[in-house]
């Protein structure tokens, strides 16, 4: 997958893995996260971290809730580091490349990439236009063809 230097264009191979011990002790120090990611990795068991290739900055992290009753995967928190947000960012496609790695997880589950999320009020327009999921009430969701254009566009994954 890749993300993109926004004032050059450039393509920036970038991976994502599970969050490991060790990181939580760096993401407190560097204070660019808000949420409280230890009390998430002592509750959670799918914390996953996006990053560059190319050295060990954590750009984003999101925590899943695998739901098979309900044949889904749901996004309990995704955040990206503060400094890579707004209009001072200089990386994108970091919040998209997590989403669609949802998304993955969902195929791979066989719940035919059907993703929720509970996002704040201000931010449910911004869910529906950029990513194309659908408001149920408050929850959102994707699955489907939808995912996988996410797939596609942020993952390279051929339709």
């Amino acid at each position: 997958m890749f993300l993109e230097n926004i004032e050059t264009g450039e393509e920036l191979e970038a991976e994502i893995a599970m969050l490991k011990p060790e990181d939580l002790n760096r993401i407190k120090k560097e204070k660019q996260f808000l949420f409280d990611w230890k009390s998430e990795y002592d509750k959670h068991e799918l914390l996953f971290k996006i990053s560059l290739k190319e050295g060990d900055e954590i750009l984003g992290i999101m925590c899943l809730i695998d739901i098979p009753e309900e044949l889904r995967i749901h996004i309990e928190l995704v955040e990206v580091k503060i400094d890579q947000t707004g209009k001072n960012k200089k990386i994108d496609r970091i919040a998209g490349g997590l989403i669609a790695f949802a998304c993955e997880e969902s195929f791979k589950r066989r719940y035919g990439g059907f993703v929720s999320l509970l996002p704040k009020t201000k931010l449910i327009k911004h869910y529906i236009g950029k990513y194309g999921f659908s408001q149920y009430g408050r929850l959102l969701a994707i699955e489907g063809h939808t995912s996988k254009l996410l797939l596609h566009k942020y993952l390279g994954y051929e339709l």
